[in-house]
């Protein structure tokens, strides 16, 4: 079945490129609903924006979304991430400002609030998008893939000169709170030479040491080093299901990413939907349910690090 929120949870904080304080609600909503972000703070036009695939404004930074009369939500991968990792398919996102808080740089706080509040059944079957042939797209050296599988799946690999990441990858089957224990917590990620870069050209103002792994050549400059060996690999990955989430329902099938990013994410979505051979949609049994994120999790299985 689907779910939302029991109550809504406010969160305060920053964000992350444009430094200015933002106050964010996350509401219940009805049965398939999906997700909308509501700007607040914009009074004379449309101020809702689907969180949809279709609507992104494509950038290596974020993931940003505009509606038609040009209002826009930025670095909602997170958030997304979260809402899948629970299991929550419906929700409305009330925003006084353009980008997402990003708060400690992961999803955890997000994932917390969510389960604290809890969940509510909605009694309406989740439909999912099952992949039937495999569809990839590629910029340079770097590719995505979906290929059918009957659970959601993903591989990462990551590659950068810094000895601080280096090379990095892993798998996953992301099904029955695995998001939550293995990769809420994980970090967004940066190189210094990159944060100066950003700070001289009016970005990541509001990027901190206590809301991103920094690292340059060896050395991790954030206090208390890093929250897992590879958390780098790990939060790309968080990433990838935040921006598969824009697709407007659960995916089954297999994912794998190699030095990809946001943008190359929703090419990958674009040439799935401009495929109609390529998927269908399927109404989840419980059999399929508990194929998908967040079906079954806890606040106990939050890690300990987080």
């Amino acid at each position: 079945m689907q779910h939302t929120l029991k109550t809504s949870v406010t969160f305060n904080g920053v964000g992350l490129h444009s430094g200015k304080a933002v106050r964010m609600t996350v509401r219940p909503a009805s049965a398939d609903y999906g997700v909308w972000f509501k700007r607040t703070d914009v009074l004379y036009t449309d101020a809702l924006i689907p969180a949809r695939w279709d609507v992104v404004n494509q950038s290596p930074l974020c993931t940003r979304l505009d509606n038609a009369a040009g209002i826009s939500v930025s670095t909602v991968e997170h958030v997304m991430a979260a809402l899948a990792g629970c299991g929550i398919h419906n929700a409305l996102i009330e925003i006084d400002g353009p980008e997402v808080p990003i708060l400690d740089g992961s999803a955890a706080p997000f994932v917390r609030a969510f389960l604290l509040k809890g969940l509510t059944n909605q009694k309406t079957a989740v439909r999912a998008i099952e992949v039937l042939k495999p569809i990839e797209v590629r910029r340079g050296e770097a590719w995505a893939r979906l290929e059918p599988g009957s659970d959601l799946t993903m591989d990462f690999h990551i590659d950068f000169e810094d000895p601080a990441i280096g090379v990095q990858a892993k798998s996953l089957k992301l099904a029955n709170g695995s998001f939550v224990r293995e990769l809420c917590d994980s970090r967004t990620f940066c190189r210094k030479a990159d944060v100066d870069y950003m700070h001289a050209n009016g970005l990541a103002l509001g990027g901190t040491l206590e809301n991103a792994v920094v690292v340059e050549g060896e050395k991790i400059l954030s206090p208390g080093g890093l929250r897992h060996a590879d958390e780098p690999v790990r939060h790309k990955m968080l990433d990838a299901l935040g921006d598969l989430a824009l697709a407007g329902a659960p995916i089954l099938g297999h994912y794998t990413g190699y030095r990809a990013g946001h943008a190359l994410t929703n090419d990958l979505l674009r040439a799935l939907f401009a495929n109609p051979d390529a998927f269908r949609m399927v109404d989840c049994d419980a059999r399929k349910m508990a194929r998908l994120p967040g079906v079954g999790v806890h606040l106990g299985e939050m890690p300990a690090v987080a």
